[in-house]
């Protein structure tokens, strides 16, 4: 299944305290949860005035569909075309 960077832009949200990010990350399960099994969220990087987040979905449009569904931006959807690390390099 493809996977996608999704770049939210979230004023303040590399401030937003524990309890903050508990309650988003509820919310994007619950959405999730009523969506089905087409896509998964991994993880995502709290950084300054954005999050970024990784998923794998079948389609950037399931993705959008999403953010809306929970209230999310979703400012910059790009699909992962691949991955390198430290043992590429081997």
């Amino acid at each position: 299944m493809p996977k996608f960077i999704i770049e939210r832009n979230i004023p303040n949200a590399g401030g937003f305290s524990g309890a903050t990010l508990k309650e988003i990350s509820q919310k994007s399960n619950a959405v999730l949860c009523k969506m089905g099994t087409d896509i998964h969220w991994i993880h995502s990087y709290v950084a300054g005035d954005k999050i970024y987040c990784i998923y794998m979905a079948p389609s950037e449009e399931l993705i959008r569909e999403h953010a809306l569904l929970a209230g999310f931006p979703a400012n910059r959807i790009t699909k992962i075309s691949n991955i390198i690390e430290p043992l590429t390099a081997e």
